[in-house]
């Protein structure tokens, strides 16, 4: 039986190097240029070194985001960014831009590329079709069931990576627009102040349910009200011949992040251990709870949708 790889965000070196202590088997940030993402803060070239070489001492694996939309000004400096990534021994690249893979794999030919989950990767077809352009691992959506996931791995190469997204805040919306700050005018004509503005979104029939918004210099995130949980599925995502479970705790403490990251290790291992034994333990769920404000849910995996399923 094949080996899944534990996956985690990082928002700082500190919360790398908790990642990868706690359990993770790789960490995937982002670095100063090209990549999209307003809940955490870039890496700095000394503290991104700093972290790959932290992993590799570790025997563990970094990925950096180049998922950023570009516009035609954005690829200058391109280029010359990917060969210090590769110059770093980063493990690999997630794109989501056409043009951003076509520089990569030009630049870089040596460095695993992911496709990002921005690719709304959603079939078998449009994996074999990245396959075929260099693509090596999709970060498939979130909206698919266990049955769809199977249907993608049977129909793929074995050696194209499937990884999911299993806890953490489900972004549901991505705009490069300033939506909330600029929304009169066109997308160009208010200035921006450096750093991440964030708001919360209350629909009036639900009260109480608060969908968090994001804005910085590259666009506008909406998340969900309630953070992915699939703890209890663990051996599903196992035998669905997923690759890479992935983690996202970047809107939690440093301490969550442990405790997320150690419940999820051990439920893995102890599948492991005895696959056919295995049995979901309520008091890992429990440790969760106990360190997380938000309300959890199953998303789509088990074909409903978005039930309230933690409660």
């Amino acid at each position: 039986m094949h080996k899944v790889e534990l996956l985690s965000s990082a928002k700082d070196l500190n919360s790398l190097k908790l990642a990868l202590k706690s359990g993770a088997d790789a960490v995937y940030i982002g670095g100063d240029s090209f990549g999209i993402d307003a809940i955490a803060k870039s890496f700095s070239r000394e503290e991104l070194q700093q972290g790959v070489e932290f992993a590799h001492h570790n025997n563990k694996k970094i990925y950096v985001a180049v998922n950023v939309m570009p516009h035609n000004e954005d690829f200058e400096s391109l280029k010359d960014y990917l060969v210090e990534l590769e110059k770093l021994k980063i493990d690999g690249i997630i794109v989501t831009d056409p043009g951003v893979l076509t520089i990569a794999k030009n630049t870089i030919p040596s460095v695993k590329v992911h496709m990002g989950q921005q690719a709304n990767v959603t079939n078998f077809n449009s994996a074999n079709f990245w396959y075929d352009q260099g693509v090596r691992r999709i970060i498939i959506t979130s909206e698919l069931s266990f049955d769809e996931i199977r249907t993608i791995r049977a129909k793929t190469p074995l050696d194209m990576e499937i990884e999911t997204f299993v806890h953490g805040p489900i972004c549901i919306s991505y705009s490069g627009r300033r939506l909330l700050s600029s929304y009169l005018g066109s997308k160009d004509n208010v200035e921006y102040k450096e750093g991440s503005n964030k708001y919360n979104l209350l629909e009036e029939k639900r009260q109480g349910e608060y969908y968090p918004v994001f804005e910085d210099e590259k666009g506008t995130f909406l998340f969900n009200s309630k953070d992915l949980c699939m703890l209890n599925f663990v051996p599903d995502f196992v035998k669905a011949g997923v690759t890479s479970l992935k983690i996202d705790c970047r809107l939690q403490s440093n301490e969550y992040l442990e405790t997320v990251i150690k419940v999820y290790r051990k439920a893995l291992d102890e599948f492991y251990k005895n696959p056919n034994e295995w049995e979901f333990n309520p008091i890992w769920l429990e440790q969760i709870k106990e360190k997380s404000h938000r309300p959890l849910t199953h998303g789509f995996y088990t074909g409903e949708a978005m039930p309230d399923d933690h409660e």
